[in-house]
């Protein structure tokens, strides 16, 4: 056969033999795969503002229950007290639980409490029931500011971080606004108003409760060592991190705590109305103006959120000190909005770093570190004040109460310009 028809050959051989397979297609990245919706990084905030409305609206309705169960200022400062107590505990545990255990696990039961909660103070006749619901409120609050929060970084995924922080953090001031107001307009509008709310809340809750049970997130592939009850914090490398962030959001939670306390009692004294419609609107537009400035700067970088923040609560306080002195409601209103400000944007510049430096199998933990040290303050500074100004009067207890804050505001703002080169930036 000559070499013309070998390959003749060859060539018609080569055509009826059956093609080999193409090499299949690279796969897509498995991370866009399975990328969430963005719906649902918002759905996922939810349970947390479902949770604090229940935080605050319980406040415009303690001269109710004084009245109709009878109980003294003093006493009114322990049911105050327990919430933090609850708080502050269940923070000693619920972000170790949720890194270890996942967000679930942690969420499920804290709505539970929540829900509990509600039909307490409801149905409330006496002090007692009102130190377990306000105990059971502050252990539900510890659970969502940390394995809530996390939740929310959890479904966002790597690639939306920024808006995850900027979902979490919004989600806990507008819930906190949103409790007062509607406990304010509901207790002065319709029949019951110390059940009334809480109606309304429990059907939030049961909202959140469907959120949490659907939520795509995943139980943690490893668990972490050490004690499961602990003081949180953060890993190696972080504290600086987290140190930036409590420097500002610390005052800025204190201030609005002292507006959320004894904003009722500052309004009694400027206006004279005992509105509970009035000082929930006040509490609402505070929280409002948290909520509004963190959309306003949330392309900012993070070392020019948190020095906004620590001026901003500055600011508050130089207005309270006036507004007491001057007798004016319009100094009140906008030490209350300063306040706001500084709370969001020392919450958001807090969160956003933590997000950013902290690996996932330890954020729940990390996001409980930076609420402990902002809470405690919150619960110590404002009591303290309110048997202060009990001793010395209205006047000069606000102005030692916004002169102490406002020097740790100024501290926090040069806390954050010295560790500037520490405050890692998104490319």
């Amino acid at each position: 056969m000559s070499e013309s028809q070998t390959v003749s050959a060859e060539a018609v051989d080569a055509q009826q033999r059956p093609a080999a397979p193409a090499p299949p297609e690279p796969a897509a990245p498995a991370r866009s795969e399975r990328r969430t919706p963005t719906w649902w990084v918002w759905l996922a905030a939810w349970p947390v503002t479902a949770v604090f409305v229940l935080s605050n609206a319980a406040t415009p309705l303690y001269v109710l229950w004084q009245r109709d169960i009878g109980f003294s200022k003093g006493t009114l400062t322990v049911v105050f007290a327990l919430y933090i107590v609850g708080l502050l505990g269940s923070l000693l545990v619920s972000g170790v639980v949720s890194d270890r255990l996942g967000r679930k696990p942690v969420l499920l039961p804290a709505l539970g409490l929540a829900l509990a909660a509600c039909a307490i103070f409801a149905t409330a006749t006496t002090v007692a029931a009102l130190i377990i619901a306000r105990l059971f409120t502050g252990i539900a609050v510890g659970a969502v500011v940390s394995a809530g929060m996390a939740a929310v970084t959890d479904v966002a995924g790597p690639e939306r971080k920024r808006l995850a922080a900027l979902l979490a953090s919004c989600a806990m001031v507008f819930g906190a606004g949103l409790g007062p107001l509607l406990a304010g307009l509901l207790s002065e509008t319709l029949p019951a108003p110390t059940v009334t709310v809480f109606v309304v809340e429990a059907v939030l809750l049961a909202t959140a409760v469907l959120a949490v049970l659907r939520m795509p997130v995943r139980r943690p592939a490893a668990r972490g060592k050490g004690a499961w009850v602990r003081v949180p914090g953060v890993p190696h490398g972080n504290g600086i991190h987290l140190a930036l962030g409590i420097a500002v959001f610390a005052p800025g939670i204190t201030a609005t705590s002292f507006v959320l306390s004894l904003g009722p009692t500052l309004l009694t004294e400027l206006l004279g109305t005992t509105s509970r419609i009035v000082s929930g609107a006040m509490a609402f537009v505070m929280f409002l103006a948290a909520t509004g400035v963190q959309f306003a700067v949330q392309k900012l970088r993070r070392r020019t959120i948190l020095t906004a923040g620590a001026i901003s609560t500055t600011l508050s306080m130089g207005a309270l000190i006036a507004a007491v002195h001057a007798s004016s409601v319009a100094l009140l209103v906008a030490s209350a909005l300063l306040a706001g400000a500084g709370q969001g944007m020392g919450q958001l510049g807090g969160l956003s770093l933590l997000n950013s430096t902290v690996p996932a199998q330890r954020l729940a933990e990390a996001n409980a570190a930076l609420n402990v040290g902002g809470y405690i303050p919150a619960g110590l500074l404002p009591v303290s004040t309110g048997y202060l100004m009990d001793a010395v009067g209205l006047p000069t207890g606000a102005t030692i109460f916004g002169t102490v804050l406002m020097g740790l505001a100024v501290i926090g703002g040069i806390v954050v310009l010295t560790g500037h080169r520490r405050v890692p930036e998104p490319a």
